[in-house]
């Protein structure tokens, strides 16, 4: 989605087809990113090592935010640091703005972890969830990793930290190689992989976390190859309380009101009044 403007140039878009935008991960300062090739064509889905290009925290409050309709939906910033210090400072500029709430990506290295991912440790999550709460008081969403041992230690430790929400989840780690150059498709070597491929490690990450999540009220926004009201409904019944779109509108700008559309008819089938409803009542087996 860009930073909430880019998709409004397609005829019959709205951003208030859809609950919320969340944008662009944004750093303190601006970033290159990363060398080309960034995005790549995969089975089922799609690698991207953006390397989070943008143009730094200030100018996006300065300048973007200002040109949004905030009367149309709700915008979430995403942030990204190399530092708990960094965390807690942008978090700091997105806070003096009109921003609706946070979305913290904890999958960035740790410099002074020598490049760990903060996201791939429980205790280092946390302590970035913590950093960003002591300077904000706006809704934190903690964007969880899926490449980590224990997602929902990592969950309850951010909880206990003041998360208000959790999105999950996060890109799959990946490579694509191409066989005539015995090189990696991507500039970065490697990236994160998107779209449906992806789908049953997300909803079975959704159902992790809810276990967790659900006696604290802490909601889940369920995302990881979303391309249909069903793939909606699978999440939705795993334990999301909101479900995310993003590799689908790439080949499919207007894909919400159709995903929309097919919840309403879903809903009114099972004799339903709203999604809340669907949320976490997925019956296992064995389950009375």
């Amino acid at each position: 989605m860009g930073f909430g403007a880019e998709y409004t140039r397609v005829q019959g878009f709205s951003n208030a087809d859809a609950g919320a935008v969340c944008l662009k991960g944004t750093t303190l300062e601006a970033r290159p990113g990363n060398p080309t090739h960034r995005v790549y064509e995969a089975s089922g889905g799609m690698l991207n090592a953006i390397g989070l290009q943008n143009p730094g925290a200030s100018h996006v409050v300065e300048a973007i935010l200002p040109r949004l309709d905030f009367s149309e939906t709700r915008y979430i910033a995403n942030i990204a640091g190399a530092t708990l210090e960094q965390y807690a400072e942008v978090t700091r500029v997105f806070d003096d703005s009109d921003i609706d709430a946070i979305e913290i990506n904890i999958s960035c290295p740790n410099v002074r972890a020598g490049g760990q991912q903060f996201g791939n440790d429980p205790e280092m999550s946390a302590r970035v969830v913590a950093a960003c709460r002591a300077v904000t008081d706006k809704p934190l969403i903690t964007k969880l990793s899926p490449n980590q041992t224990d997602i929902a230690e990592c969950a309850r430790r951010c909880i206990d930290a003041g998360t208000s929400a959790f999105s999950v989840i996060n890109t799959l780690a990946g490579m694509a190689i191409d066989i005539e150059t015995w090189r990696p498709q991507l500039g970065n070597n490697q990236g994160g992989l998107s779209g449906p491929a992806i789908k049953p490690v997300a909803l079975l990450k959704v159902h992790q976390v809810y276990q967790v999540a659900h006696p604290h009220g802490v909601p889940i926004i369920g995302q990881g190859g979303v391309a249909s009201a069903a793939d909606a409904v699978e999440f939705l019944l795993a334990g999301a309380s909101a479900v995310g779109v993003g590799t689908a509108l790439f080949y499919d700008p207007l894909i919400c009101p159709k995903i929309n559309a097919g919840l309403m008819e879903y809903l009114a089938r099972h004799d339903l009044k709203r999604v809340t409803e669907l949320t976490g009542r997925l019956v296992l087996h064995g389950d009375s």
